[in-house]
């Protein structure tokens, strides 16, 4: 800040003891008193107003520049944010086009794969499934940091849902040997069925992924739980609590070097969008249930 910047804020105020010395010397000529009675007195002000002016024009000064570092850095820091911002952007729309793209040589392979039934080909079918799996998580993972979701609410088949997901996966089953216990539910819920979906597959795919023989079970408890419980290695009493947080793996993850601790994550924002409750119960060795707690009012279908 230069010094006459500083001057032209203080004009008031000299402007003020101007008219105050004026006024001052006036009245003391009108009633005929001596005039340096006040000269003196106003001088000694003007100089201590002086002093003062000094002082306060080297501390405004100082705050003038700690306002300008300051504001330096704020823009600085705004142009980082936004190139960081972009980056993530670019780093967004890759996994986005990635995610896409993947999905045509999946198609392809599917394709490939159809009218062959030998061992090889049912396990290669089942690993298939398994990248499509991974894919899905991806495309999901973007979806719900994007900027909006695409959530249509709509009266669903349960059934027609949980059909489609067993349908997926019926050639791990078959190829691993896991028996399936499902009967019809006969119950329809208000849901987005394509978000959903994902939560059923996912937590199929985590129930055939540690479920190494045995089987799988999928009913209803009442008033509205959907559960699906397997058979399988369970979840350590200590992890339970977690395995909804991102990135946790607990113990079977540390097992299982590929275990990345996103889908049941995933699933839980969306069950938390969808205005479902979902939880766990678990005992090493003897399986697992997750429950399903769909409470957008499901109405019984007419049999």
């Amino acid at each position: 800040m230069k010094i006459r910047e500083y001057l032209k804020t203080k004009v008031p105020l000299f402007l003020l003891y101007s008219m105050l010395y004026v006024l001052l010397i006036v009245s003391f000529k009108l009633y005929q008193l001596p005039v340096l009675a006040v000269v003196y007195p106003m001088s000694l002000g003007f100089i201590l107003i002086v002093g003062y002016l000094i002082l306060d024009y080297r501390t405004e000064k100082k705050r003038f520049w700690q306002y300008h570092e300051l504001e330096r850095k704020m823009q600085e820091l705004q142009q980082q944010l936004a190139a960081n911002q972009n980056k993530s952007r670019q780093r967004m729309d890759y996994y986005s086009i990635w995610a896409h793209q993947i999905k045509t040589p999946i198609a392809a392979m599917h394709l490939l794969l159809q009218g062959q039934d030998g061992e090889v080909s049912r396990r290669l079918g089942v690993e298939l499934n398994r990248i499509e799996s991974y894919a899905d998580m991806v495309m999901t993972y973007l979806r719900l940091d994007g900027d909006s979701t695409d959530y249509v609410f709509q009266q669903r088949d349960l059934d027609k849902i949980l059909k489609g997901a067993v349908r997926r996966f019926s050639g791990e089953f078959i190829a691993r040997k896991i028996s399936l216990f499902y009967e019809p539910l006969n119950q329809t819920i208000l849901t987005d069925e394509k978000w959903l979906s994902f939560v059923i597959e996912q937590i199929l795919s985590n129930a055939l992924k540690y479920t190494p023989s045995g089987s799988i079970s999928i009913y209803m408890e009442p008033p509205q739980v959907l559960c699906i419980q397997d058979t399988g290695i369970g979840i350590a009493s200590e992890d339970l609590p977690r395995i909804f947080e991102q990135g946790f793996t607990g113990c079977n993850g540390r097992t299982d070097k590929k275990a990345s601790g996103i889908g049941l994550y995933l699933c839980k924002r969306i069950c938390d969008d969808l205005g479902c409750q979902i939880s766990a119960a678990s005992q090493p060795g003897e399986g697992t249930v997750i429950r399903l707690n769909l409470k957008k009012a499901p109405v019984e279908m007419n049999s």
